[in-house]
């Protein structure tokens, strides 16, 4: 079938300059314009925006952690009120439907999980496959494991530490590698409670950054596309810039992933108070051009926190909101779920929600700043239109800073920024940087063979209605919103990456989990037997 989305205003940097033009889709896929083919559906987008699918590098979206957030916090996932007639789980606040509804509405078409645990590799695979309407892909946790840091406590060589990752990738069926403070949880479990990048794991005997370092050339002798993903050390800690700064030089140039750095953007006073350290992460940034970051921007209003990170949850339970937390430890694979409320009333909020804009502000670069919250960590992704709309308005940011505490003002420099986003930046950094980033090189463009996923906005002045609310999406070529509601459930696919490594390694996993744990490697595997006659999974290459 030919669509043609007709007399757009489109927005996409990566084939070109904004022009008012036609866009042609046909069998999934973005197409030239035909030449005597008969159209089958025209949709009239004169004054409208038309951009790629948007993509989210990072959102807590299954997994366990998600799950026990649903049971520790029932009265913020169950609804009363009745949902869209036909609809599974329409009184579930937050359920599958609900995520793949909500992201699809404001015109996002690939969302990626960024901590799939191996061992719950089979649960988090299953939610997502629930998880309707958009594209999925999850970043396998590494380099915290006991086995991975028996190889590096014994020496074993560079081979075998990559084929030990690769065998995880492939296994648990994941798109890329994330390192959750590299060290961290395996201290924790022998009494730390804080660990640094040159701190060494106890029984192990090394330090965060020899982790991050063997990941970074594992990941690069696997040929992932997507940088390692690093969740650094010292989360939320006044000074933690430095971590940052230190990180990037233990990188040696190589490409790295910041996961939420607004949440180690917390600078220090002469008394050790907390002020924004935005402008030195930006300049470290900026003088690092193998670097990228999502800035896990903090939103007001209730949520929760959940996390990998052990060694944090642990801390940030005393500030649970309500008086409720769950924590759970394993071999690198615990965790913590603590719910939180950022106040407009409360100084230091205030101030996170300043350092995220200041970061955004401030960026070098929008191919190299994504957009996220760290979803539900800071804040609902379902806020990224307001976020848009600060973003593109220093008006609307100017009347968000008027009931500002005078505490928080005068630890930003937030006031003293002009900048305002255009559209084109917008369409880099919530589109075609993130799906480059993750080695998904057929969206977040229109270009011609690109998957045909394309969002269609009213052109308004207020953003966070514009943004909120698309008034077109197509996914694979199939319209799936109008009007800003979704028609219905549509099946789609989860990206998973296709990994190479010596078959010996099939043993040596097969042994270590049946010796460790009790049970045989398929405890560890996803098959495709696991979701009936559904197709869905697809490959995506290595880069070698």
């Amino acid at each position: 079938m030919m669509i043609r989305l007709k007399g757009g205003r489109v927005v996409d940097p990566v084939s070109g300059a904004t022009t008012v033009r036609d866009v042609y889709l046909k069998d999934g896929r973005i197409v030239a314009a035909p030449t005597g083919e008969t159209i089958d559906e025209t949709y009239d987008c004169t004054g409208k925006i038309v951009m790629a699918g948007g993509v989210d590098v990072h959102s807590h979206i299954a997994g366990g952690n998600v799950t026990m957030s649903r049971l520790l916090l029932p009265e913020l996932h169950v609804s009363e009120a009745p949902g869209a007639e036909g609809m599974p789980f329409s009184t579930a606040k937050w359920s599958g439907w609900e995520i793949g509804r909500l992201y699809a509405e404001m015109g996002f078409t690939t969302v990626v999980e960024p901590a799939l645990a191996p061992s719950q590799a089979m649960q988090t695979h299953l939610e997502l496959a629930d998880i309707p309407i958009i594209d999925r892909g999850a970043l396998t946790v590494v380099g915290n494991d006991d086995h991975f840091l028996s190889l590096l406590r014994d020496r074993e060589g560079a081979a075998a530490l990559r084929d030990s990752i690769a065998w995880l990738v492939t296994q648990s069926r994941g798109l890329g590698i994330k390192v959750i403070n590299a060290g961290g949880p395996a201290a924790f479990h022998s009494g730390l409670r804080t660990f640094d990048l040159d701190d060494v794991v106890p029984h192990y005997g090394v330090s965060s950054r020899q982790i991050v370092q063997t990941l970074l050339t594992a990941a690069a002798d696997i040929g992932i596309p997507h940088p390692l993903h690093v969740h650094a050390n010292n989360l939320g800690v006044p000074g933690a810039p430095k971590t940052i700064a230190d990180t990037i030089a233990a990188a040696e140039g190589r490409p790295l992933h910041f996961a939420h750095i607004q949440f180690y953007s917390y600078g220090k006073d002469a008394e050790g108070g907390m002020t924004s350290g935005a402008e030195a992460i930006a300049r470290s940034l900026a003088d690092a051009p193998n670097i990228t970051c999502d800035v896990g921007q903090v939103m007001f209003g209730p949520t929760v926190t959940i996390s990998l990170d052990l060694m944090k949850q642990w801390q940030g339970a005393a500030y649970a909101s309500p008086k409720k937390f769950s924590l759970t430890d394993g071999d690198a694979e615990g965790g913590g779920v603590v719910p939180l409320v950022y106040k407009k009333t409360n100084w230091v909020n205030q101030l996170q929600w300043a350092i995220g804009l200041e970061l955004f502000l401030l960026s070098p670069d929008p191919w190299r700043v994504l957009m996220t919250t760290d979803h539900p960590n800071g804040g609902s992704f379902t806020t990224y239109p307001q976020i848009i709309h600060l973003l593109m308005d220093r008006g609307e940011r100017e009347r968000w800073m008027e009931k500002m505490p005078e505490k928080a003002k005068e630890r930003t420099g937030l006031a003293d920024l002009t900048r305002e986003y255009t559209l084109e930046e917008i369409a880099i950094m919530t589109r075609a940087a993130p799906a480059k980033l993750l080695g998904l090189f057929d969206r977040g463009h229109l270009k011609e063979g690109a998957v045909a996923d394309v969002a269609v906005y009213d052109d308004l002045a207020d953003k966070s209605a514009m943004f909120g609310s698309a008034a077109l999406v197509f996914k694979d070529g199939r319209l799936v919103v109008r009007d800003g509601r979704a028609l219905g459930w549509v099946h789609s696919k989860t990206s998973i990456l296709s990994a190479d490594y010596d078959s010996q390694m099939d043993r040596r996993m097969g042994d270590y989990i049946t010796d460790r744990y009790g049970v045989g490697p398929s405890a560890f595997s996803v098959p495709q037997a696991a979701f009936g006659d559904r197709d869905v999974f697809e490959a995506v290459p290595c880069l070698k």
